[in-house]
């Protein structure tokens, strides 16, 4: 057993955990955050992304020991977010959900691409998204959603 301190959602956790627990398993059943979802459990397909200090990681892969004392923000954690806010009705209003599933980490993804790369082509969004993986869309609302939260955060200098 390890003892870890972390800060998830921007509440401070204390808790014993065993050496090889992931992340995405700490979170979900820790922690009650089923946002993080699971689908390959390889760290291929993107469903269990969240952020550790502001990078996009694969939870599923990665120890819940590896994080001590770091930030991690889950899906949950955005409701104050505005860029998020944005993200969310552009992917609404492009069609750039069915199922899901992928969304939570589509998303997170999304608001990466357009905090570190405010100009990117659609070219470049579907290069940036290779590691989320969607059984539904085909891609084409996803990144027309991208683009238009691109835009509207560029336009309205929000991040």
């Amino acid at each position: 057993m390890t003892r870890i301190s972390l800060r998830v959602n921007g509440r401070e956790i204390a808790e014993d955990i065993d050496d090889r627990l992931t992340l995405a398993d700490f979170l979900r059943d820790n922690l009650n955050l089923t946002g993080t979802h699971l689908g390959c459990e390889h760290g291929v397909c993107g469903a269990c992304t969240v952020l550790v200090d502001d990078e996009p990681i694969r939870s599923c892969i990665a120890l819940a020991a590896s994080v001590e004392g770091k930030s991690v923000k889950t899906i949950e954690g955005f409701d104050e977010d505005p860029a998020m806010e944005v993200i969310r009705d552009c992917f609404s209003e492009a069609h750039g959900l069915q199922c899901g599933y992928c969304t939570p980490g589509m998303v997170l993804t999304v608001r990466d691409i357009i905090k570190r790369e405010r100009c990117a082509s659609p070219e470049q969004i579907r290069i940036e998204l290779a590691g989320n993986l969607c059984r539904c869309t085909g891609y084409s609302g996803i990144v027309k959603a991208t683009e238009l939260a691109r835009d509207r955060l560029k336009n309205s200098g929000g991040d």
